[in-house]
């Protein structure tokens, strides 16, 4: 089973939720309605909290993690961590999609209704606008987002969820 407990810290799982078995979750974590986490993801609450809310997605091999001494991670609803990212000590609003690849450090805020492209760095302590794409090492507001990006935001929440509905019914692979 890839959850694991941390002394007295035990990862809070909505029963909704999915999460693939090679994902591994420890320690103070909290996982709302309908997330999911997929193939080799990690989460890592240990010394600090990790807070996942409701219909987010963090896809396949994704790291999230805080800082012990400082910051905890929170992740609102709606939002996709794309492939490949690392999340240290930061907080994710709802409505947020963050490519693949990208990395987002301690103490950074990234506020509702943005996109940060794949390969960006949001440096540690930054302030993400609600609103924008950011892009770049370190990421640099590039322009406002439009209806299409906010639907994308949405519609890629959505289907995660229906992705996850599937994976449990087919392939019976475990939720919690």
């Amino acid at each position: 089973m890839p959850i694991y407990s941390l002394g007295e810290l035990v990862p809070r799982i909505d029963p909704t939720a999915y999460f693939h078995p090679e994902a591994v979750i420890i320690g103070n974590v909290e996982i709302g309605e309908h997330s999911s986490v997929w193939f080799n993801c990690l989460l890592r609450g240990d010394g600090n909290y990790i807070r996942v809310g409701k219909r987010t997605n963090i896809q396949d091999g994704s790291i999230v993690h805080i800082d012990s001494k400082k910051f905890p991670t929170h992740i609102g609803d709606d939002v996709t961590i794309g492939h490949g990212c690392i999340i240290h000590a930061a907080t994710i609003r709802s409505l947020t999609l963050i490519g693949m690849g990208a990395i987002v450090l301690d103490g950074s805020e990234i506020c509702s209704n943005v996109i940060v492209g794949a390969g960006s760095l949001v440096p540690p302590g930054a302030l993400l606008e609600p609103g924008f794409l950011y892009m770049g090492s370190p990421c640099k507001k590039v322009r406002a987002i439009n209806e299409n990006d906010y639907k994308m935001i949405i519609d890629t929440s959505k289907d995660y969820v229906d992705h996850s509905r599937v994976y449990k019914k087919k392939y019976g692979l475990r939720s919690s």
